[in-house]
């Protein structure tokens, strides 16, 4: 298991950290790092920068995922597309005590509330990510924007081409496309599959965000690492389930299924 547990991050909301940590650094735990926007509005800096070491200390690979609720980072307010920006910027401010390796994003397009503004939406994405990109470039540290309710890859491509730079990537979420998508596995892969850097991998039967376990619903996980080693593609990986016991089942089905021989 140690072998499956060195290539994976397994998520963890920032609050929750005193409760798990001894057991994070018995098992040598890789985290991505969820800082909601109740964690950021009420950090302790001098906590936030002991736990950072803590974990670096300990030679942990770290990822952020930066806030999401509430936030448009494609807003076509320009104010509540400001204020998103400010509220996801503070995770950057905290990169230098961790020294993560990617900060993951929701790009947040939904046709449902964004009717028949693509354009609109874009043009104000690419502003919103270019002000981003600067601060990963001073960093060093790579973003990755994740799927969740877009129904095709199509203005995901679209955004990615629009900002060429290496400091930015998709995020490929198993369980987001399970439920969301319109279109096949394959189509997703060819149109984003070279922007692939990052895998938010949970289950689902493909009705309701359910973060089973890994092999626990019906997503085509071997389907899916086929065709990313066919790609040649090398990916950092977060096993993103939402309590210890799906963590572990996860972990173990990766394991048992030979998902990550590709790393």
């Amino acid at each position: 298991m140690k072998d499956i547990i060195n290539k994976v991050h397994a998520h963890m909301p920032y609050h929750l950290l005193p409760k798990y940590l001894e057991m994070i650094l018995k098992q040598k735990l890789n985290l991505e790092i969820y800082f909601n926007h109740w964690a950021l509005q009420s950090l302790n800096k001098k906590k936030c920068i002991e736990t950072a070491k803590i974990l670096t200390d300990a030679d942990l690979k770290i990822t952020f995922h930066a806030p999401f609720m509430d936030l448009r980072p494609g807003a076509l307010d320009d104010k509540i597309r400001q204020i998103s920006v400010e509220r996801i910027k503070q995770v950057f401010d905290l990169t230098s005590y961790f020294s993560p390796l990617k900060i993951i994003c929701h790009a947040s397009f939904d046709d449902r509330y964004y009717v028949s503004c693509d354009d609109l939406w874009l043009e104000a994405s690419v502003k919103t990510w270019k002000e981003l990109i600067a601060l990963a470039e001073a960093d060093k540290v790579i973003i990755a924007l994740e799927n969740v309710y877009e129904k095709n890859p199509r203005i995901l491509r679209r955004l990615f081409e629009a900002l060429p730079c290496d400091r930015i990537c998709f995020c490929f979420d198993t369980g987001h496309f399970n439920v969301f998508s319109h279109e096949p596995l394959g189509v997703w892969l060819t149109e984003l599959g070279k922007y692939l850097g990052h895998l938010h991998l949970h289950d689902n039967f493909g009705g309701n965000d359910e973060h089973l376990p890994v092999g626990c619903g019906n997503f085509p996980f071997a389907e899916l690492f086929q065709s990313i080693r066919k790609m040649k593609k090398n990916p950092t990986v977060t096993a993103e389930a939402h309590n210890q016991n799906n963590l572990w089942e996860s972990l173990n089905n990766i394991k048992s299924m030979e998902l990550l021989n590709f790393r």
